[in-house]
């Protein structure tokens, strides 16, 4: 009996071996929902800015001065409220002229509320404890579309004293949760269109196809059309129940495997780089060395003899290391390589994010390198 447990036991161990080197042996498919894919042309945010004044400032705000902007502004605010200050010297600093931006959700009704930026103009310290006066929020065409109003939130504070000063984040931008009322809607019909376009977030024509051919699938007729790499085309049909809105709701579900090309992004500035999957090399051999010269002053002080006279000298002593890198090796990469022997072979050299992208960019400037390459910063 105890043969028999263990000969099964033995056969049950070696099945879930063979599944689990199946399963790593199979690679992982990133499905998507439409709706994480795709933008609805004609539904999205439209971007505010408007000019205000943040008051209650303790002593931080703007030097009259220095911002001439900000007291002009202080005087016609006052003029609406019908005090008069033309000509009069003024020396507030509990006063700051900022920019208030804001992005008007689609869909917006009149009356609701979003969140607004509020960011100082001239030289002020901090908008600590500040208030917003009401200021009109301008979409590109000049009309006005928001009020925002309402006590700053920063994330951050500055503190000053006689020889030291402490800072933060930045002290002098910050945000009103809620801030701005919407006066004016955009008039956009989604429920009365005929047809609508559909515009990837990643443009690629093997996934607007796919896109193409899963909405079809699922509508069981030619409603969805590839246009181009980054636009798919549907078409509501006149019996749909809810039309495009009913449309959408039912499709923005689907689930899409995207396609992406080879592509490599290197951040020249950071020193970052981000290789996809599909990153290949043709043969190639690779080889890294540096070249490190240290130079080490150690200046040596000449003293005469007291009885012989002359002047104390400092005697330069400079040691000079070269180093050519000999430890550096020589890897070849076969064809076809995957990004993880790439990767492996690189690290294998012993290289920096730096130096890996110069090997980079050296491999493709070979033609060995079967991908893009996008410098970024």
């Amino acid at each position: 009996m105890s043969r028999i447990r263990t000969a099964v036991s033995i056969v049950f161990r070696v099945f879930l071996a063979a599944i689990l080197a199946v399963t790593a042996c199979t690679p992982a498919l990133a499905i998507s929902r439409l709706k994480d894919m795709v933008n609805i042309e004609g539904v999205r945010d439209n971007p505010l800015i408007g000019y205000g004044l943040v008051v209650g400032l303790n002593g931080t705000g703007d030097s009259l001065k220095n911002a001439p902007f900000t007291q002009l502004s202080i005087q016609t605010t006052l003029e609406r409220l019908g005090v008069n200050t033309r000509g009069e010297t003024m020396q507030t600093k509990n006063t700051a002229a900022v920019m208030v931006t804001a992005n008007l959700p689609a869909f917006a009704t009149q009356g609701s509320r979003m969140d607004v930026s509020v960011s100082a103009m001239g030289d002020a310290k901090s908008l600590q404890g500040g208030t917003l006066l009401v200021t009109q929020m301008m979409g590109a065409d000049g009309q006005i579309y928001g009020l925002a109003q309402g006590p700053v939130v920063i994330g951050g504070f500055s503190a000053q004293g006689q020889a030291a000063t402490v800072t933060k984040n930045v002290p002098t931008a910050g945000r009103i949760p809620n801030g701005a009322l919407v006066e004016r809607e955009i008039g956009y019909q989604l429920a009365a269109a005929k047809s609508l376009r559909l515009s990837l977030r990643n443009p690629d024509l093997t996934t607007a196809m796919r896109i193409a051919t899963a909405v079809n699938a699922y509508l069981g007729g030619a409603v969805a059309t590839a246009l181009d790499p980054a636009t798919v085309r549907l078409d509501i049909p006149a019996s749909y129940t809810g039309g495009a809105t009913g449309l959408l709701t039912d499709i923005e579900q689907i689930k899409v495997t995207p396609d992406k090309p080879a592509k490599v992004v290197i951040n020249e500035q950071s020193g970052v780089v981000v290789m996809g999957a599909d990153v290949r090399i043709s043969t190639v051999a690779i080889a890294q060395g540096n070249l490190t010269i240290r130079i080490n002053e150690t200046p040596q002080a000449s003293q005469p003899n007291p009885m012989a006279g002359g002047n104390t000298v400092v005697l330069p002593r400079s040691q000079v290391q070269v180093d050519e890198g000999s430890a550096a090796r020589m890897v070849a990469m076969p064809e076809g390589v995957s990004l993880q022997k790439l990767v492996d072979g690189l690290n294998a050299l012993g290289v920096g994010p730096r130096d890996i992208i110069s090997i980079l960019q050296a491999i493709k400037a070979a033609g060995a390198l079967q991908a893009e390459i996008e410098v970024i910063g």
